[in-house]
This record gives structure tokens, sequence and C-alpha cells, in this order.
């Protein structure tokens, strides 16, 4: 073959056969790659060198790329190369070369011992592949084997590096074996094998580990490789020595680090809960740490108090119920509770002055687990001396939970707080978790404390303080049904007494109101104590969303005792959106709240209400309708029809949603004349036609449209039946003109409610034909470009043919308009599957799948359509039956296999 001259990088875009790897070749795309400026040639080269390494040359050109005379980035290629090779084509390789190749290997490992590390490391794993390959036929002492050839006195190369590069190499092996691609059965005999071989791996580690000659860099390699070789599931009490010699290691600073990971390494092993005589053993070893780890915290050693809270963490939450069961020990494992609740209260503020804290919380859910999974009596016994440590442990955490001072807090970055809100949240959970432990008592001994720290005239509170008990009653509040608590009348009494002088702590006042709405629904009266606050707190924009969450979860749940200050609630809402003090979201939510408000009304009340509500937006969208589309009047648009579909979607005076009974969906309409969102429906629907007319083109502004009639059938129902002819009618002009997936899905939803209703189904029918006409006209043209809109349709008709009464249309003339898409639409979503597949994934569910059937209407309707829609649809009288065709009959051949995929 002749040599082509081209650089390596361009090479990589031809064909592999044409590729030339030779070492000139391999050295020009590294150098290319390392230190090109052009993106693109990096590229090329990276592509290129990808081949290489798995191309039958990379046996010959990765030794001559390790030669002495290379630079590390070269030889650490060439080792890379030998690696995949080795992992990946080892069926490749004769068996009568396996001696060799091995060889090679120990012979580059020996010689790259004093040189490159990188390279080394590289060299070992291919060494540690070749093993795994081999063992335990070809090679049955491997390990052994290792250790005792680089032992050997005869190398030229000094002690120290021969031991750093067996401990190197012995440290990659299991590291390999996790990674590796073997097949399960040999895994399975390589891991026993490697089992076995820890007879020769361990005495070593100890004896370096211990050897007070050993330098600190074989020490630390040793903890390790140690580290390592744990993972392989090695019993504990093999482990039992090397443990005892990493906790001596831990005064050592240098090896601190490696130390505790071998240590947790060690006891987090899902076998190690067999061995329960090391475990305890191991209990007073952790205990001695506890000076070191008081002396780190004393001088902000945050390193070492992790490092320490980790191992005693491993070994509480891996071996709680295993330790909980060994009864004769319980003051030992409740010495080592007590730790790490001291690990838990770690002074300082988390993040910025503890990152410790946060990692023994979970040990508190698996300790409570298993306390509660004994028997009851042994459960009654383990309560007894561990309820006391819970209620410590809430103290604990509202500590912790307490925001710094002002001043501090003003420093903290933005990164930090967010951080610290996380870690708020962890502890909400917590105090949810340990409810189930502590019970009703929790919330008094949380009241009681609040309540001395409110009315104590002694000593002035710090809101820190008074923040942190509120968030706990908040955190429990917000999961646990406290409506039977004797405590909540007590502390809705207390927050008025509350001096909010805080962001933080009017933060929680809020939320810890809205956490209570349920128990406000079942004790109207109470509702007058804290009402006051959360209106106050609606026209302060720091207090944005919490305020404005709280007012939705009471409109929401007291809607029926709010008549009284609906009046008021509505001002001061009015007041805050014209002031536009609240984002977006946030006014979308006050609109929500006001639609719950409003449907408890009556209806003269609720059209009074919606007048001065809604008129100032009217009347800025009928200014906006008159002028040019520009973006600044797109946001402004979506923004006024965003606020009328929230006010719609919860503005139900029918209440629908709080009859529900299971699965039914919809109700009778309570009797009570129009509807008040029909009523103004109707009269913006003009409006609503002219903002479309400028806007049709932007589908954000179709889609905001959409969404306000679409919200509005799903909370009428069938209160919405005075709108549906004009609204289809609507949407026919508007999707015959510009198709969006919006407009489907808002007509799937009139399928969905009105579809068992004749009288009201007639202009539904109409708008199905023709949007599935203009549909399969943009199918022709491509479904590849419009997976929106094919998602959409597909779930358009999907849900026809949920409700349909089983009325079908062969679709039995391949050169039909209705038909003659498909063939395209199967091609497409072979393609572009994910992409076009409806987002429920059920294909079977929709009509033209599911039996080779398009479901349409009933044969009277479509003889009584005009012909325009037949003809389009291709859609024939005659065609309609009853009985279902055989799955495939009708459907194109070329669709099927596509479906099935």
């Amino acid at each position: 073959m002749e040599r082509r001259e081209e650089q390596p990088g361009a090479a990589g875009a031809g064909a592999a056969p044409a590729l030339d790897f030779t070492v000139e070749n391999v050295e020009k795309a590294l150098h290319q790659l390392y230190y090109d400026p052009n993106i693109e040639n990096k590229n090329l080269a990276q592509k290129w060198l990808m081949q290489a390494q798995v191309s039958p040359q990379a046996w010959h050109f990765s030794w001559q790329l390790l030669q002495p005379d290379k630079v590390p980035e070269i030889q650490y290629f060439g080792a890379s190369a030998l690696h995949i090779k080795i992992s990946r084509y080892w069926s490749d390789i004769p068996t009568d070369q396996y001696e060799s190749l091995k060889a090679q290997l120990f012979s580059q490992i020996t010689h790259f011992a004093s040189g490159s590390k990188i390279v080394l490391t590289r060299l070992c794993v291919a060494l540690a592949s070749l093993a795994l390959s081999m063992m335990p036929d070809a090679w049955p002492c491997a390990v052994a084997d290792m250790v005792r050839l680089f032992q050997a006195e005869d190398s030229p190369v000094d002690g120290q590096g021969r031991c750093l590069a067996l401990l190197e190499l012995l440290t990659v092996l299991p590291e390999e074996f996790q990674t590796s691609r073997l097949p399960q059965y040999r895994k399975s005999l390589v891991r026993a094998s490697l089992a076995v071989e820890c007879g020769a791996v361990f005495p070593l580690l100890e004896q370096l580990l211990q050897q007070p000659s050993s330098p600190s860099c074989v020490r630390q390699k040793v903890l390790k490789c140690f580290s390592s070789w744990v993972q392989l599931e090695v019993p504990l009490q093999d482990c039992e020595a090397l443990i005892q010699a990493a906790f001596a290691a831990l005064q050592d600073s240098e090896l601190f680090d490696s130390s505790v990971e071998a240590i947790v390494n060690a006891i987090s092993q899902p076998d190690a809960q067999r061995y329960v005589n090391t475990l305890l053993k191991l209990i007073p070893l952790v205990l001695g740490l506890q000076d070191q780890l008081r002396q780190a915290v004393q001088n902000g050693d945050m390193e070492t108090s992790h490092g320490i809270c980790r191992i005693a963490v491993a070994l509480g939450e891996n071996h709680s119920r295993a330790l909980l069961d060994q009864v004769e020990h319980w003051q030992s494992f409740l010495a080592l509770v007590n730790m790490i609740m001291f690990c838990t209260g770690i002074p300082g503020h988390y993040p910025v002055n503890e990152t410790t804290s946060s990692l023994t919380l979970t040990f508190w859910y698996t300790l409570q687990d298993d306390i509660l999974s004994f028997e009851a009596e042994k459960q009654a016994v383990y309560q007894q001396v561990y309820r006391p440590v819970y209620f410590q442990l809430v103290d604990v955490l509202l500590h912790k939970a307490q925001f710094p001072s002002d001043e501090e807090y003003g420093f903290w970055s933005s990164d930090e707080k967010e951080q610290f809100r996380i870690y708020r949240v962890d502890i909400s959970d917590t105090l949810m978790y340990v409810y189930e432990m502590l019970g009703a008592e929790l919330l008094s001994n949380l009241y009681e404390k609040l309540g001395r720290l409110l009315t104590s005239s002694e000593e002035p509170y710090s809101w820190q303080h008074t923040e942190a008990l509120l968030y706990g009653f908040q955190s429990i509040a917000e999961t646990i049904d406290v409506n039977y608590s004797d405590v909540v009348p007590g502390l809705i009494g207390l927050i008025p007494r509350i001096s909010i002088s805080n962001v933080q702590l009017a933060d929680t006042v809020m939320f810890t109101i809205g956490a209570l709405s349920e128990w406000l629904a079942d004790h109207p009266v109470m509702i007058n104590s804290v009402l006051p606050l959360v209106l106050h707190a609606l026209g302060n924009p720091e207090l944005s969303v919490s305020s404005v969450s709280t007012l939705k979860k009471i409109c929401r749940e007291c809607k029926y005792d709010l008549p009284p200050y609906a009046a008021n609630i509505v001002a001061v809402s009015q007041d805050v959106l014209m002031k536009q003090i609240h984002k977006t979201s946030q006014c979308m939510w006050l609109m929500q709240a006001l639609g719950f408000l409003l449907s408890a009304l009556q209806v003269e009340e609720i059209l009074k209400n919606l007048h001065s509500l809604i008129s100032p937006y009217i009347q800025q969208l009928e200014k906006l309708a008159e002028e040019m589309p520009n973006p600044s009047n797109k946001l402004a648009i979506v923004h006024i029809l965003g606020l009328l579909s929230n006010l719609f979607t919860t503005l139900d005076v029918s209440h629908h949603e709080d009859d529900h009974e299971g699965s039914e969906l919809r109700k009778l309409p309570v009797p009570q004349g129009p509807n008040p969102v029909v009523v103004v429906l109707q009269q913006v629907f003009q409006l609503i036609q002219k903002v479309l007319s400028k806007w049709l083109n932007d589908a954000q502004v179709v889609e905001a449209v959409c969404a306000i009639f679409e919200k509005s059938v799903k909370t009428l129902l069938d209160d919405f039946a005075p709108m549906v002819p004009q609204l289809c009618e609507m949407l026919g002009r508007m999707y015959s003109t510009i198709p969006q997936a919006s407009a489907l899905d808002l007509t799937r939803q009139l399928v969905h409610i009105f579809a068992h209703e004749p009288a009201h189904f007639p202009p539904i029918e109409a708008l199905f034909l023709l949007v599935t006409s203009v549909t399969l006209t943009l199918f022709q043209q491509g479904p590849r470009d419009h997976p929106d809109i094919v998602d959409s349709f597909m779930q358009l008709l999907a849900q026809l043919n949920r409700v349909s009464s089983s009325v079908s249309v062969e679709v039995d003339n391949p050169t039909s308009s209705f038909s003659a898409p498909l063939p395209q639409l199967a091609e497409s979503s072979t393609k572009t599957r994910e992409r076009l597949i409806p987002k429920g994934g059920n294909w079977a569910g929709l009509g033209v799948v599911r039996e080779g059937v398009v479901t349409v209407p009933s044969s009277s309707r479509v003889a009584g359509m005009p012909e325009k829609f037949r003809g389009r649809t291709g859609i024939e009288g005659p065609g309609v039956h009853c009985p279902r065709a055989p799955a495939g009959n009708c459907l194109p051949q070329c669709l099927q296999p596509a479906l099935e995929r």
C-alpha cells in the first residue's frame, strides 16, 4: 500500500483501510492534539488516534513509543494503547505469546519505576489487565509472582523505586478488576482467585506500614493499596491488623487522608456486618479519636474533623443494627452515638465555618429505623435509652439551622447561601422524620420553648432563635397532620407577638402560616389572627415567594370561610399587582389565589370583583392590540394572558374539584346562572382574536392564548359549553393559517370533555376533520420538521380513540390523502423516534395503530360534512363501518415495523 502524505489529523477523516498507523504519524498526530491551536484539527487528530489505538499496528508502534528518548506524552499514549489492546482484544493474542507479553510489560514497568509516574501507572494497568485475563488458569499465582519479581535484588532499580512500582501495580489490580469487561462467570473465578491472593498482599502491606524505616511516600502508597483491596469484599477480620495500623497512622498529618479513606472503605463493605467481634473492637479505636477531634475543632482544622467524623459515621451508619443487637455493649455504642452527636453539633455555621455536620444526618435516619424495627418489648427498652438522645438531636439541629448575624451573613457568597439553604432543607427533612419517634411531645417541646422565648421579659431574644423554632414547626406541619395537635392554637396566638424585623424571620413566619392552612380551615375563627400579617407581607418584594404562596394556600384551603375578608384580599392583591412588586411567577400564583377566593362568592360578587381586577389588564391589552408587534409588546401580552389563564385555572363556581369521587372527572354544573368565567371570555373573545391576528406567527403568544381556554375547559368542564362553537371556529382559522401544537392540545382537551355530549360535539367534530386534513398535508411535506405537531396530533388521535364508540373508517386506499402521509410518518419515526413518539410512549393507544383503523365521527356525521372536508381528508361515507378491521389489514405495511420498534 502506498504511503499517504497527508497529516495524520487530516487522514482521520478518511476511510480506515487507507490510514497509515506508523510511529511517525502517531507522533505527528499527538503533536497536533496537544499543540495545534485549531480546535478542528485537534478533533481530527483525536479521532485518528482513537482509530490508531485499536488498529493491528498498535502492537508494533506502542512499544516503540515507550522508548526512553520519547517525551512522556508520547510514552503515555503507547502505554494506553497497550492497555486497550490487552483489555478489549485479548482473544486476538495467541496463547504462546502470553509469557513474552508479560515479560515485556514487567521490563517496561521496571524501567519506568524511576521515570514518569503517569506512564508507570498506565503500564501497571496494562499488566493488571493481562493478569486478570490469565487468572486463574494461565497465571494461577499472579500476585505472588509480582511480589517475588519486584523483590529480586538483581534489579537495576533501587529498593524504594521497586517498592513503589510494586505498590502501584497492586493498587491498580483491584481497580482494574472492578471496571473490567470480563464475562460474569470469569469475573466470579477471578474474584475468588484474588481473595486467595490477599494472603500474599496483606502481610507485605502490614510490614511496610509498621516498619519505622518506611518512608512516608511508601506508607501512603500502602494505605492506598489497602483501600483498593478492601473493596473486593475481603473479610473484615482479615483486615484487622491493617485497620489498626491505619488508625495509628491517623496521627501523621501526611498520612491522615489516606488512612481515613482506607478505614472508611474497610468499615463500609456490605459484608463487614457479619464480623461483629471485629466491629466491637473498632468502637474503642473510634472513640479514642475524640481528643484529636476536639483539638481539630478548637484549632479550626476542618479537614481533620471532617475525616474523623467520616470514620465515626461509617461505623455507626453501616452497622447500627448489628451493634444495637449487642445488648451487653450498649454503653459503648451509646458513646459512639454521642460522638456522632458532637459531629452533628460541631461549632460554626455550615458551610463557611464547618462542612462536617451534614455527613451525620443520614445516620440518624438509619438509627431510628433500626430501633423502630425491633419487636415491641425490645423497642420499648431502646426508646427509653434513645428518646432523650433524639430530643437532644432536635435542639442541636435547630441550633445548626440558625442564621448567622446579619453582618456575617452579608459577607457570604451566593454559593454559600445556597448551600446553607439546602442544608436547612436537609435538617427540615430530618426533623420531619424524627417526629415518627418523638410524636406529639416534640411539638409540645417546641411550643414551650417558643412560648418562653416570646413571653420572657428577663433578657432580649435573638430573631435567629425564634426563626429556628418556627422553622422546626414548619418542617413538621408541612408533611405531618397536625390538625389534632393541642399546641397549634397556642402557636397561632403567639405568631402575632413575634417582632418581625428581619427578612429571614418574616419568610419563616409566612411559610409556617402556610403550613398550618389546613388547620385554619378546620378552625376558621383563627384566620383573622394571621391573615393581616400575610396581606401586609404581600407588599414587600423580599417576601414575594413566601407571602404569595401562603396566601394561595389559605385561599385554597379556607375559601369558604374567606368571604368576609374577600374585599380586603382583592384590594391588597390588586394594589401589589398594579405596582408590579412581584416577579412573573409570583403574579401567576397570586391570580390563582384570587381564583380560589372568588370561587366561594356569589356570582354577582364574582363578576363585580372580576371587573375591578381585570379591567386594567383588558384596557392595556386593547392598547397593545392596536400597536405593531415588537419584543416589548410581546412580553406584556404574554404576561396579561398568563394572568388571565391562571385566574381561570382556579375560578370554579361549580366546585368540581371539591366533588371529585375516585377517577370521575365531570360533574353536573351547579345551576346558578351564567358562569362568570364564560361571561368574561365572551366579552374579551373579540379582543383575543384581534391580538391573534397580529401575533399568529408567534408560537409563544398563540400558546398563551390557547392556555386561557385550555385551563378554563379543565376547570369549568361542562360549564364551558357556551364557548365551544366560537372557540372551534377560531381554532380552525388559526390552525389552517399556521399549524401549531398548542391548538392541537386545546382540541384534544375539547374532545376529552365534550366527546359524549351530542349537543356540543358537532363543531368539535368539524374542527377535528379540519386539523386532520391540515396536519396530514403538513406531514406530506415532511413530519421531521414538525416533531411537536406530530406529538400533539398523535395524542389527539389517542384521546379520540379512548372516548370513541368504536365507529371507525378503514384506510384501505394507499393513495388516499389520508393514508398517503403515513409511510412518510413511519419513515421519519424510524429516524427520529425519540422526537416523534407521543409523550405517553403508547403507540398502541392510537386508533390508527392498534387495529389498522382510524377512529373518526360516525357515518351520519361524515355524510353531513361539506364535500371539501371529506375530499381533503380522504374520508368517504361508504367506507364507514362499526367492526374493527383485523390488525394490519388497513394500515400501510411500511408503518408496522416502525410502530413495533
